[in-house]
């Protein structure tokens, strides 16, 4: 009879949400029932709002349920229930207060409520003690703003959560403020709320007394850059030359050494500029949209003066002022002062102290204020004193100021740290060539004749820029060589076409080798180009700039030729010595910097003993495999004969007829014998 009795349908809600779902108007009598019965239990609740009451949680649900159904008679509900949970939130009970919530959010799917009301009432109801609720609401939150935004982006809900969000970053409850912190983040990620107004919002929680939020808003701001892995190399190779181009024009004519040697350099060259034209991809552009870096960044520093934070927190702030100060170009010079004082070897996380330090250099800084910076290292790391470790991380931090502050160092210095090209420490070594390498593009001049190596064009015309000083120019380098190939190209008509006639010993259908005339040209303007004075190639290039519109394979042209200035030797000078190789991994530098820029060693320091003991324990933890396994059906068994024979001590043994045989076997018998014992292994190994 029980059975029965909860067959009917007043008493069965699922039942009844089944058929009003199926066939509403038949149903209009048994739903206004359950309707009324909602009512009296809501009176109930009112007067004692903290009481468990699951009978009006399942009305709830039931109505929520088939509220599109009869949308006349449930036009209220939404905001009465919005009502109820508003003013009760505090004292509900967790799962009556639960059930309201996901009978909003069903309402909202099925578009029976305001997004803005609604989301503004989530948005208070993270105050509640409840991790499970705030879980639920924060990702309701995220999802029905995306969904809002699907389409088109809805401007006027979304200022209207901007603004209240707003208010909630400065609300009291820590609580409350982290997430509604974390939401706008994720809709950032998303490029949903990807807007100016959005990362100023979040500009002010840099400033939150509550260290959760600080450092939520810091890792914000110091999002990582994109992998690269996506662009391929057919995109690259068509923006510029291509490696099969540069082998097509070193292999037309004789095959020498010397060509064969300048294909290997112009690869090198290649390889380089490739690292260098790759664009910068950054998956948080929120520096970029800050309204006043500078205020932003000066409000920092301060903060970070007056700071009793954790020293990760303080890493932290030096990074994001650091990427503030390189990005925009700012004029912080109290800045430098303050990280001057961490840059010991001892001290804690030192490289990155020296990653803000070349971070925060530009070349709008004065250079006697970034010089002393640059001594403090110097006098600090790169000293005999220290380990190969610490003068490597020295020389690296040096060489990335300087890199983007080139007036910053002295020639006096910067010729002792070239001395160090010859020390024993292998990292040490190739962190002093680097630096070499990096002023022979900057400025040869400063480094001692003997590490200039061997001039080129490019670094013939290298010149360090005085401070605040701009080049510009009113023509494109290299785009003489499209005139000086026309006027080749014309001597080449004037003589006549050049027969070609195919022999009968051609016509076999064999293939016949063809040269790119193109690549010829090319080639020959260069080695034309190299005998011009500086004065006409830019008369040249500022005429081609002017008089005609350049087409892709125009720049391409022009691009293969100012990679060959890097190659070819300047005019009167031979090759006197070998050029030596240097990292070129150091040479694309982008708006940020990574900590491998800095704690770059070329040579993997050495294991200490606990580490060598340990990778060797690891290794025996498998060892059992190659252990000999016992043959024996019973292991406690007893051994045969013939394995007691073989244990048994040799002067025992000595004057057995087997023993005193086995020498005098014939070449055919150890054959024999040996064979047999192989495929006896064979077989137990089996």
């Amino acid at each position: 009879m029980s059975g029965r009795q909860s067959n009917k349908l007043p008493n069965n809600l699922p039942q009844l949400q089944n058929l009003i779902k199926r066939d509403p108007p038949s149903y209009v009598e048994e739903f206004l029932q359950q309707y009324r019965h909602y009512q009296s239990n809501v009176q109930i609740f009112r007067l004692q709002p903290d009481k468990p009451n699951k009978e009006l949680g399942d009305l709830v649900m039931f109505l929520a349920q088939v509220g599109h159904c009869y949308l006349q008679h449930l036009s209220t509900f939404p905001q009465e229930l919005s009502e109820l949970l508003l003013s009760h939130h505090t004292v509900l009970e967790p799962d009556l207060r639960m059930t309201f919530c996901k009978a909003l959010i069903l309402l909202r799917n099925k578009d029976l409520i305001n997004p803005s009301g609604l989301l503004e009432l989530f948005f208070e109801l993270l105050r509640c003690h409840d991790k499970l609720l705030r879980k639920t609401l924060y990702t309701h939150i995220v999802a029905d703003i995306k969904n809002i935004n699907a389409k088109h982006k809805n401007n006027k809900v979304n200022t209207t959560l901007q603004n209240f969000m707003y208010v909630m970053l400065r609300d009291r409850n820590p609580i409350a403020a982290k997430i509604s912190l974390d939401v706008m983040v994720e809709l950032y990620k998303r490029n949903i709320w990807n807007d100016a107004k959005t990362v100023n919002v979040i500009t002010t929680v840099c400033f939150s007394k509550v260290t959760k939020i600080l450092v939520a808003a810091l890792k914000f701001f110091l999002g990582t850059d994109e992998d690269e892995k996506n662009d391929s190399d057919s995109e690259s190779e068509a923006k510029g030359p291509s490696a099969r181009d540069l082998m097509v024009r070193y292999s037309t004519g004789k095959k020498t050494s010397k060509n064969k040697k300048k294909m290997e350099k112009a690869m090198k060259v290649l390889k380089k500029h490739k690292k260098k034209k790759k664009a910068e991809v950054f998956n948080f552009s929120a520096i970029h949209l800050i309204h006043d870096p500078q205020d932003f960044s000066e409000k920092l520093l301060k903060q970070l003066e007056e700071s009793k934070e954790r020293f990760e927190v303080k890493i932290m702030m030096m990074e994001l002022i650091s990427r503030l100060v390189g990005i925009h170009e700012l004029f912080l010079f109290n800045f430098y002062p303050f990280i001057q004082r961490f840059l010991q070897p001892h001290q804690r996380d030192v490289t990155k102290i020296l990653l803000c330090a070349a971070q925060s250099s530009h070349q709008l800084v004065p250079p006697e204020i970034i010089e002393p910076v640059i001594m403090t290292i110097a006098n600090n790391f790169v000293t005999d004193r220290n380990s190969g470790e610490v003068m490597t991380v020295g020389i690296n931090a040096i060489k990335e100021v300087t890199a983007r502050c080139p007036l910053a160092i002295n020639e006096d210095l910067l010729q002792d740290l070239a001395q160090y090209k010859t020390h024993k420490d292998k990292n040490v070594m190739m962190s002093a060539r680097g630096l070499i390498q990096l002023f022979r593009n900057l400025n040869p001049q400063m480094l001692h004749k003997k590490d200039r190596g061997r001039p080129t064009e490019a670094s013939a015309e290298a010149k360090i820029k005085d401070y605040g000083e701009l080049e510009a120019k009113d023509y494109i380098p290299g785009a003489e060589v499209l005139e000086v190939e026309e006027e080749h190209k014309e001597g080449q008509d004037e003589d006549g076409w050049e027969s070609a006639s195919i022999s009968d010993d051609d016509e076999d259908g064999e293939w016949v080798d063809v040269h790119h005339s193109s690549d010829e040209d090319t080639g020959e303007a260069v080695e034309k180009l190299q005998s011009l004075p500086a004065e006409e190639r830019q008369a040249k290039a500022a005429a081609v700039s002017s008089s005609r519109l350049l087409t892709q394979e125009d720049f391409k042209k022009i691009r293969l030729v100012q990679m060959a200035k890097e190659v070819n030797a300047a005019p009167g000078k031979g090759q006197k010595r070998k050029k030596e190789d240097s990292d070129d991994e150091g040479d694309r530098r982008g708006e940020l910097l990574t900590l491998r820029n800095i704690e770059k060693l070329h040579k993997k320091p050495k294991a200490d003993k606990e580490t060598r003991l340990a990778t060797a324990m690891a290794g025996r933890a498998d060892r059992k495999d190659f252990v000999r396994k016992r043959t024996k059906l019973n292991p406690h068994a007893s051994t045969s004969n013939k394995e007691k024979r073989r244990k048994k001590n040799f002067m025992m043994m000595r004057h057995s007829q087997n023993v005193r045989t086995k020498g005098k076997r014939s070449f055919r018998e150890k054959q024999i014998a040996l064979r047999d014992s192989l495929l006896k292994k064979r077989k137990q190994h089996k």
